[in-house]
């Protein structure tokens, strides 16, 4: 019987790194929620899909295609999209092409929500995560992201965009 590999331990700096990577994804995604729900009445992931529609040609994806960008599942995405239609932001219909595949629109009441919004967001951004970090953290932190990625996914589509 084989004896197994001891784990490969954290060093303590590892472990501190970690550490506080942790509390980034942890508190990060609340902070943006918080403020975007104060200055917009959008959670983060709502604005994520309004946000994915306004970056996509003629502001419209294939669903599997935005809940890929916004990583949720098809139930969830459905269920915000839906929501997102009743404020008549986002309309959805089948893809002409292949009556299988739904897509999403952002409508002219959606793409001015996020044109409202995105001031708004982006100052969040640049106040919680650029402005503490000096130009050269600011590249090594995208260098960082983008390794992190290419570990967990290589074939990531929305990484490789990012490039």
């Amino acid at each position: 019987m084989e004896t197994p590999a001891e784990p490969r331990w954290l060093s303590t700096d590892e472990r501190q790194a970690w550490l506080a990577l942790v509390g980034v994804m942890m508190r990060l995604p609340s902070a943006l929620d918080a403020q975007l729900q104060r200055d917009a009445g959008l959670s983060h992931f709502e604005y994520m899909v309004l946000a994915g529609l306004s970056e996509a040609p003629g502001r419209t994806r294939r669903m599997s295609d935005l809940a890929g960008f916004t990583e949720a599942g098809l139930p969830r995405l459905s269920q915000v999209v839906g929501r997102l239609e009743k404020r008549g932001w986002v309309k959805r219909s089948a893809d002409p092409s292949d009556g299988r595949i739904t897509l999403a629109t952002l409508t002219d009441d959606g793409w001015e929500k996020v044109v409202q919004t995105a001031p708004g967001h982006v100052d969040a951004v640049r106040t919680l995560v650029f402005d503490p970090l000096t130009k050269a953290q600011s590249h090594q932190l995208g260098d960082i992201g983008r390794r992190i990625m290419r570990a967990i996914d290589p074939q990531d589509r929305y990484l490789r965009s990012a490039d």
